[in-house]
This record gives structure tokens, C-alpha cells and sequence, in this order.
């Protein structure tokens, strides 16, 4: 894969992660509310969503598996850092939406 290609899955991973990431705040606000059906549905987007950046950084994995040389990118880096910091992220909501379903 060229530069330009593994820049462009980087941003992929970024916008899915990105979206996911988003999802799961609203979900704790949505928690704080006491809106407990929203807030598992908008994990449950959340999760599609990282579903999609996996599906982006498998791409890459397989290309290099397969003995593709994978030109460095920094979007690529950024990519990955966005999508393990929000599963982190989605582990951390599940927990906090079900706090604050046992405080009502």
C-alpha cells in the first residue's frame, strides 16, 4: 500500500472512532438523565461504529500479514490512537451508565 492509501484508512479509523466516541459521551449524559434505553442505544451506535474502524484497521493488518510494505503515516497513528482510546472509552460507559442505573 501506498502512503496515500494507508493516510486515507488512517482517516477512516479516525471519523468511525470519532463518531463512536461521541456517541458514548451522549450516552453518559443520557445517563445522567436517567434516559437508560438511549444510553444503551447509543453505545449500541457506538459500537457499530467501532466496528467500522476495525474493519479499516484489519484492511491494513492483512495487507501486512499478506507482506504488503505499509508506508508510516501519522493520520494512520492518530487513527489508531482515537480507536484504542475509545474502546477504552466504550469498556469505561457500559460501566458508568449501569452506576447510574443502580443510584435511581
Amino acid at each position: 500500500m501506498n502512503r496515500e492509501e494507508v493516510t486515507l484508512l488512517g482517516f477512516e479509523i479516525v471519523a468511525y472512532a470519532g463518531d463512536a466516541r461521541s456517541k458514548l459521551l451522549e450516552s453518559l449524559t443520557a445517563a445522567q438523565k436517567g434516559e437508560f434505553e438511549r444510553a444503551e442505544a447509543l453505545v449500541k451506535d457506538a459500537e457499530e461504529c467501532i466496528v467500522l474502524a476495525h474493519n479499516a484497521q484489519t484492511t491494513l493488518l492483512q495487507k501486512e500479514a499478506a507482506g504488503d510494505d505499509l508506508a508510516f503515516s501519522v493520520t494512520l497513528m492518530h487513527g489508531q490512537d482515537h480507536l484504542m482510546t475509545t474502546l477504552l472509552l466504550k469498556d469505561m460507559m457500559s460501566h458508568m451508565i449501569e452506576l447510574y442505573k443502580r443510584g435511581n
